[in-house]
């Protein structure tokens, strides 16, 4: 044999191009999915108990411990100082760890920090395999949990579901690499794209169930910032009300010290932690009559525009712990951080309403991009019906 065709001399039979499908003739099935491994599927559980707890500024972490097939114990990372969730299963699972599977979804820590390693409880536990979502970013620390435990007999496999896994450490991971809070910039608006109405009046652009859906993103949240024009106009309590949960700090842009000894930021900043960044030139008598009713103030460099750096206090929020930060406005405050490409991820909700041309318009005050394509935005966006109000949100793109 040749290898040519031997009714078109010259031709490889591959390089013929194939008849073009009849329009009559559906194109072939998709392929089914493969099935999820013993693994994966063990790691989604494992993903689920990721969710719980408040465990800033550590990361969230669930840890399952499998025998034979059959789940033996499972937990989270509660809170900072307390057992993390690979030693909490294992402590369930007690004698039944004994060649059984541990999967984590964070690889475990081999360094003393407020808790001692968890390598150790690991290796002690007699566990035959230990199954991880994803590496340990951190870049301070010394040792290597996998290699710890491959030393000492244990069979790992690293990189299941590694992208649930690495999206639920994403504010840590940033927090814990470059010394920033991890930004969720929330978004409210007509359809429009109006934010109040021409008279100011902006309660309520959405409705109920989006207020309570805003109040569940709040108590996830280590920080809640808005700017001074948000609060002089707004006077809003920023707590969590509409949902369990904790009510994270409360935080203000406010440049020259303009919150009012009125406001109810102030008049409850006893019960509920609350934080004024301003400028170094803000009035010391503001300052002292904040710091009387219990406000703190932080002063932070400030920009050629006459704004308070916003890196700068980021990295002052940073410092403090704040891990993850919710920014509910203003527009000039989410300008500032879709420009410096600070904001991490979006959350809008669009109301089912028209303001009219003459509503404030202006969710993000900044001078935007030169064309659409290089336009911030949501990435893999999620959708979902809120009530009547439309709600879009998903982690923030930045094309080149």
């Amino acid at each position: 044999m040749s290898g040519k065709d031997p009714k078109r001399p010259g031709l490889r039979p591959s390089s013929i191009a194939p008849p073009a499908p009849s329009a009559a003739t559906p194109p072939p099935p998709a392929p089914p999915p493969a099935a999820p491994t013993d693994d994966e599927r063990w790691m989604e559980v494992a993903l689920t108990h990721a969710k719980n707890g408040r465990p800033s500024p550590n990361p969230h972490v669930g840890a399952v411990v499998v025998l034979d097939g059959e789940l033996v114990a499972s937990a989270h990372h509660e809170r900072a100082g307390t057992d993390h969730a690979e030693v909490v299963a294992l402590r369930a699972a007690g004698a039944r760890s004994i060649g059984a599977s541990l999967y984590v979804t964070l690889e475990p820590c081999n360094h003393h920090g407020r808790t001692p390693p968890c390598t150790d409880a690991i290796i002690a536990s007699k566990v035959a395999r230990v199954v991880i979502g994803c590496r340990d970013p951190n870049p301070h620390v010394e040792g290597d949990g996998a290699t710890k435990l491959r030393a000492a007999g244990i069979e790992v496999v690293v990189g299941v579901r590694e992208d649930k896994a690495l999206a639920w450490i994403a504010p840590w991971a940033k927090h814990i690499t470059l010394g920033l809070p991890y930004v969720s910039l929330k978004l409210a608006l007509s359809l429009d794209g109006r934010i109040a109405t021409r008279t100011g009046e902006s309660k309520w652009v959405t409705g109920p169930d989006a207020r309570a859906k805003v109040h569940l993103l709040r108590s996830r949240s280590d920080g809640i910032a808005i700017g001074i024009g948000t609060a002089l106009a707004d006077d809003p309590r920023l707590t969590v009300r509409d949902t369990p949960g904790e009510s994270p700090l409360r935080i203000v842009f406010d440049t020259k010290l303009r919150l009012p000894i009125d406001s109810r930021l102030v008049q409850t900043a006893r019960d509920v932690p609350t934080l004024v960044l301003c400028g170094l030139e803000a009035p010391v008598s503001a300052e002292e009559e904040l710091l009387r009713a219990g406000v703190e103030c932080v002063r932070g460099p400030v920009s050629a525009e006459g704004r308070l750096d916003v890196l700068a206090a980021l990295r002052s929020l940073a410092q403090r712990g704040i891990v993850s930060l919710m920014v509910e406005g203003g527009a000039e405050l989410a300008g500032s951080l879709l420009a410096g490409r600070y904001a991490d991820e979006l959350h809008v909700f669009v109301a089912p309403i028209l303001l009219g041309p003459r509503g404030r318009a202006g969710a993000v005050d900044w001078a935007g991009p030169d064309t659409p394509q290089k336009a911030p935005r949501i990435a893999s966006p999620a959708w979902e019906l809120v009530g009547n109000d439309a709600y879009v949100h998903g982690p923030i793109l930045y094309p080149e």
